[in-house]
This record gives structure tokens, sequence and C-alpha cells, in this order.
């Protein structure tokens, strides 16, 4: 068996309510294991691809792995923003997160870019997550309340992200 191999698993949203909401629906595919989160509307262009460069991190860092990249400060209220420290090369420990932050309100310039690597542990904290913003179930409020126990990485991946959930 070949490290890095692994299955795809897909369940439907029954609800618009949040991402978090979503990654919940998947628990009973998931079960007691690592996981990878991939949001279809970021699609990553990459060589390595992302996934990849993020697995290479969780190898050698374990925890969570999360993908960043440097936005523009117009568009951080649209996505998880990092506050990242300790720098090695392009892979930081997450500090805090905020989600769609209001304007001047960032911690940086370092969004979430649609993939994750997870530990199971994240159903319990989308278990008693409350909705956030938007109203919705946001993954971003279950992270951070596992970051009090759990390491958070980021990498910044080297690649270049299309945002399809921007009609532009």
């Amino acid at each position: 068996d070949r490290i890095g191999a692994g299955r795809s698993s897909f369940t439907r949203q029954q609800a618009p309510l949040g991402l978090g909401h979503a990654v919940a629906c998947a628990r009973d595919i998931v079960g007691n294991e690592p996981f990878a989160v991939i949001l279809p509307d970021m699609i990553m262009k990459a060589n390595p691809g992302c996934l990849k460069q993020m697995i290479d991190v969780y190898n050698s860092h374990g925890g969570n792995v999360i993908a960043s990249e440097a936005a523009h400060e117009d568009e951080l209220h649209r996505y998880g923003v990092l506050d990242l420290h300790g720098h090695e090369n392009n892979v930081a420990r997450v500090a805090m997160m905020v989600e769609k932050p209001a304007k001047g309100l960032a911690p940086s310039n370092q969004i979430i870019s649609g993939r994750y690597i997870l530990q199971p542990e994240i159903f319990e904290a989308l278990d008693v997550a409350k909705p956030g913003t938007g109203g919705e179930i946001q993954l971003t409020d279950a992270m951070i309340s596992l970051l009090r126990n759990q390491a958070f990485h980021a990498v910044e991946y080297k690649g270049k992200t299309f945002d399809c959930g921007d009609k532009v």
C-alpha cells in the first residue's frame, strides 16, 4: 500500500448551512481518521499540486494543515484570514484565524485557500458550533476552538488559485 494513495468520497449537503455543516455531513464517511477537504470552487494550479505540498507539511509537522496565500486588502472580507507566526520557508504556525473580517480588522493578508487537512476532532467542535458569520456553521469557528489543543500550520502553497466563487 503506497503512502499518499487514498480514496475520494463525496456527500451532499441537503441545505446551505455553511462550510462547517458541509464538513459535518461527511462524518460517517471519514470516521476517526485525518482527512482532506477540497473546496471545488477554488481551483489550484501548481506543480507539485497544492494538496501534495500540504501532505508533505503534514508528514513533517502533523496536526492540521491549511493552504494559504496572500490576498489584496480589498478581498480579505470574503475569506477566512490567518494570523501566522514562526515562518519557515512557506510554512507557519497558525496563531488565530478570523472568518470574513470587517474591513480593516484582518490580522494579516494571508487567506485560507480552500484546502484543509484536518484531524477528526473537528467533528466534535462542529457538534457544538453555533451559527457564525452569515448565520452559517463556519468551519473556521470550529478550527479556532481546536487551536487551543491542536497544532495548525499554514502552507503558503506555490501555485495560482482560480476562485470560481467570484463572478469576475
